[in-house]
């Protein structure tokens, strides 16, 4: 099946030259797709003199917006499967096939590459796991699915929800929120372990005084998801 890794990036010059390598490397069947979100470093310099695949918007998307454009991308070139990878070079690509199978296979819509499974590799702050718990567990009174690394960044889907996604996706922190959204709309979602690395350059767009705000507008999408997702679906859970 033709699959694309969407790669959105903001400032990651110092990384991305040595992730599309490791693409090429261990990923040799598979697209990619950089999407440089007005980043004001060189990344934009980096891609060029590198020949990547990237598309660069005109202003600051933001997360979301940058990875819808990605799925609009994956879209528009008939792409059968479509996996998010960080541009920071925390997500090991060495995984991609085992997400790429377990679609192929029919087992699953949506694929998410969880650190928290078999523990191993980089954890995240003793905070941030605790906030991530508590979003686990508000998504899973919301939408009956049950993710432990709900904000995740390192997942695949089919066709279906790349259409989906390409239509329309979260703005601001999306993450808990797409889960969510393919929970109600019937996705099948499958949790599978990786190992992730820890960020060796740049920093998180998520520091200690954007905690609270994360955790509030994120808690707070996630319900008003549920209460019009859910009449919208019939769905009763």
């Amino acid at each position: 099946m033709k699959t694309l890794i969407i790669i959105p990036a903001y400032n990651e010059q110092n990384t991305l030259d040595s992730l599309i390598n490791d693409i090429k490397t261990k990923c040799p069947n598979v697209d990619y797709v950089v999407i440089n979100d007005c980043s004001s470093d060189d990344t934009k310099k980096v891609l060029s003199n590198i020949g990547a695949t990237y598309v660069s918007a005109p202003v600051n998307l933001g997360i979301g917006g940058a990875v819808q454009t990605g799925y609009m991308y994956a879209a528009k070139n008939g792409y059968d499967i479509a996996i998010q990878v960080d541009g920071d070079g925390q997500h090991d690509v060495t995984f991609v096939k085992d997400m790429v199978d377990i679609i192929n296979k029919g087992e699953a819509d949506v694929v998410i590459g969880s650190r928290f499974i078999e523990k191993e590799g980089f954890q995240s702050s003793g905070a941030r796991r605790m906030g991530i718990h508590f979003l686990s567990g508000l998504i899973h009174l919301m939408s009956g699915t049950k993710v432990k690394d709900v904000t995740s960044g390192f997942r695949a889907v089919n066709r279906r929800y790349i259409e989906v996604f390409a239509d329309s996706y979260p703005d601001d922190y999306p993450e808990p929120e797409v889960i969510v959204i393919s929970a109600l709309m019937g996705a099948r979602i499958k949790e599978i372990p990786v190992v992730m690395r820890e960020r060796t350059d740049g920093v998180s767009s998520i520091n200690m005084k954007k905690s609270v705000y994360y955790m509030i507008k994120v808690s707070i999408a996630i319900i008003l998801c549920r209460l019009s997702l859910g009449i919208r679906t019939g769905n009763k859970r």
